[in-house]
């Protein structure tokens, strides 16, 4: 038996609308994507596969919110964890809409499964994954609360390393997976952002700041825009100057350059 059929019968079996949502079953297993309660927002959502995944892992107390420019057929589900927006994401209405059903608090997880219609000229249907997979990226952006996670598909080529650059700034970390549930003869991978980095430094900045505080463990603290920020070998009521030199995504650390 083919990987495909394997999945493609696997899905009939058990009831998922693709066989695609293993992909997504894999991505959380490898990954730890989701959680009891989440919020999480699954872009090109149709026909509803990964919907019914998110849905499953987040629970009853949870929100999924799926967006496709399709009509996505309602879940058969008792519950009201799943909402459907039909429209495209780049719209802003579209996205007006989606930021009203994600609430001020954020989202946890933002997830896409987006591919272009196929031209078999490989750098074209690339160059178009990877821009689909940007503008994932620019939702997420805008929707994901601090140390909520990102993931999405590009097939692999030239451009991946640039959006995986610019991933790389906004989450402490990001990770390349190709899932098992995957074609053979596919060339897509996913990248997996994990814990999105709202603080108002990064590393590199250097500023002055006032230590506020010592921490247990001896570092002077200071605040940024309400951003803690440790820095060793300073003391409380010291104004001094700093360089960033690691941002996670709820504090970080720096070092004096005075």
């Amino acid at each position: 038996m083919t990987g495909r059929d394997e999945y493609y019968n696997r899905a009939k079996q058990e009831g998922y609308r693709a066989r695609s949502a293993y992909k997504l079953k894999q991505l959380d297993d490898d990954a730890g994507l989701f959680g009891p309660g989440n919020t999480v927002v699954d872009l090109g959502a149709a026909p509803g596969g990964w919907l019914q995944v998110a849905a499953e892992a987040v629970g009853p107390g949870g929100r999924v919110v799926g967006v496709d420019l399709q009509r996505i057929r309602p879940l058969d589900r008792d519950d009201d964890v799943v909402e459907t927006v039909r429209g495209d994401m780049t719209d802003e209405e579209t996205r007006a809409r989606i930021t009203e059903l994600v609430g001020e608090a954020g989202a946890d997880v933002v997830v896409s499964d987006m591919a272009p219609n196929m031209t078999g000229e490989y750098s074209l249907d690339h160059a178009r994954s990877v821009h689909l997979a940007r503008q994932a990226f620019e939702t997420a952006l805008e929707v994901l609360a601090t140390g909520g996670d990102l993931a999405v598909k590009v097939f692999e080529g030239p451009d991946v390393s640039a959006l995986r650059e610019d991933m790389e700034a906004e989450f402490q970390y990001v990770r390349s997976i190709h899932p098992d549930a995957s074609r053979d003869s596919s060339s897509e991978l996913y990248l997996v952002g994990k814990h999105r980095i709202t603080a108002p430094v990064r590393a590199g900045d250097e500023l002055a700041v006032e230590i506020e505080d010592v921490g247990s463990e001896g570092d002077g603290i200071a605040k940024v825009e309400g951003f803690t920020l440790f820095v060793a070998g300073a003391t409380e009521g010291e104004t001094v100057q700093v360089r960033v030199t690691d941002v996670k995504p709820r504090f970080g650390f720096a070092e004096r350059v005075d």
